[in-house]
This record gives structure tokens, C-alpha cells and sequence, in this order.
């Protein structure tokens, strides 16, 4: 199920809500997500966006621009 499908389910399910203290929580988390985002300074990416970003990381791979797992872990050692 893709990002677009799960959110208009979301809100199919959040509208069935009879509890104002279920929706109340459900704000505090929606407030509480936004606010981290936005300290964070990230910006959700398009499809094409993400798919650019696959595809030259499939190609620094194949041209062995990588460090491993074990050469990562041991700069931090």
C-alpha cells in the first residue's frame, strides 16, 4: 500500500472516531510530528525527487563510491 493510499485511509478511520479524547490524542501526536519535523528542517521529497536520489545511489555503488558498514562503525570506535 503506497503513502497516498495509507493516508486517505487514515482519514476514513479518523473520521468513524466518536471519541473526543481519541481525536484530542490524535491532534497532540499530529502537532507533536509536525513540530519535530519543522525543528528538524526536513522537507518531504517527490517521487521523482526519491527516484533520482535511488538512482544514483545504485550507481556510486557500481562504481564502488561506498564505504562499508565495518569502515563506518570503525571511524566511530
Amino acid at each position: 500500500m503506497n503513502l497516498e493510499a495509507r493516508k486517505i485511509e487514515f482519514v476514513q478511520e479518523f473520521l468513524k472516531l466518536q471519541s473526543e479524547e481519541a481525536v484530542s490524542r490524535l491532534e497532540n501526536i499530529l502537532k507533536k510530528e509536525k513540530s519535530t519535523l519543522d525543528n528538524l528542517g526536513l522537507e518531504s521529497m517527490t517521487e521523482g525527487e526519491l527516484n533520482k536520489r535511488v538512482d544514483q545511489s545504485e550507481a556510486d555503488f557500481e562504481n564502488n563510491r561506498f564505504k562499508s558498514s565495518s569502515e563506518l562503525l570503525a571511524k566511530y570506535e
